[in-house]
C-alpha cells in the first residue's frame, strides 16, 4: 500500500489522534493532504477541531480531579505548571483561547487550569472556541504551504511522498528536541 493509499484511508484518524495529543506537525499534513486532494478540507479541519476540543477537555479535568497528584508524580511539569499558574491568575479567558499555541505548555496548560477556581462550563465554550480558531489556522497554514510549494515546483506530484515523509521526520525531530529539552 503505497504512502499516499494509507493517507486516504487513515488521514482523519491521524489528524485526530495526533491534535488529541499534541497536533502541530500531523495537522499541516492534514492541510497538505488536503490540498493534494487525499483528504477533504473541512473534514481534516473537523477532525483536528474534534481531537484538540477532546483532549484539552481531557487534561482540563484530569487537572481538576487529579493535578496535584499529576504533579507530585512528575516533577518535570512542576516549573511549566508554576508559570502557567500565574498566567491563569491574570489571564485566564485569552489564556483558554491561546493555550495551543504556547510553545510547549500545550498539556500542561489545560490540567493548570483544570486545577484553578475557571468554571468547567467557562473552559468548554472558551475551549471549543479556540479548537476552532486553531484547527482552521494551522490546516489553512499547511494547505497554503502546499499551494506555494506546488506552485514553486509544478512536477511536485512526483515528489510528494517525500515532501509528506520530510515533513513528518521534521515533526517528529522538533518533537524529540523540545522533549529532550524540558527533561521529559
Amino acid at each position: 500500500m503505497s504512502l499516499t493509499a494509507l493517507i486516504a484511508a487513515y488521514g482523519y484518524y491521524a489528524v485526530f489522534l495526533g491534535t488529541f495529543i499534541e497536533g502541530e506537525t500531523v495537522l499541516v499534513l492534514g492541510g497538505i493532504a488536503a490540498h493534494r486532494g487525499y483528504l477533504d478540507l473541512s473534514w481534516v479541519i473537523v477532525a483536528a477541531f474534534t481531537g484538540s476540543l477532546l483532549g484539552d477537555q481531557l487534561y482540563f479535568f484530569l487537572g481538576r480531579r487529579y493535578g496535584h497528584a499529576i504533579l507530585a508524580r512528575f516533577p518535570v511539569l512542576q516549573p511549566k505548571a508554576h508559570q502557567m499558574q500565574r498566567l491563569v491568575e491574570r489571564y485566564h479567558m485569552p489564556l483558554i483561547l491561546g493555550v495551543r499555541f504556547l510553545y510547549g505548555l500545550r498539556m500542561v496548560g489545560p490540567m493548570v487550569i483544570g486545577m484553578s477556581a475557571v468554571p468547567a462550563l467557562q473552559f468548554v465554550g472558551l475551549n471549543a472556541f479556540g479548537a476552532l480558531i486553531w484547527a482552521v489556522a494551522v490546516v489553512a497554514a499547511g494547505y497554503a504551504f502546499s499551494n506555494v510549494l506546488e506552485a514553486l515546483m509544478p512536477q511536485i506530484r512526483h515528489y510528494e511522498e517525500y515532501l509528506f515523509i520530510g515533513v513528518l521526520v521534521a515533526g517528529i525531530l522538533v518533537w524529540l528536541i523540545r522533549r529532550a529539552r524540558s527533561g521529559a
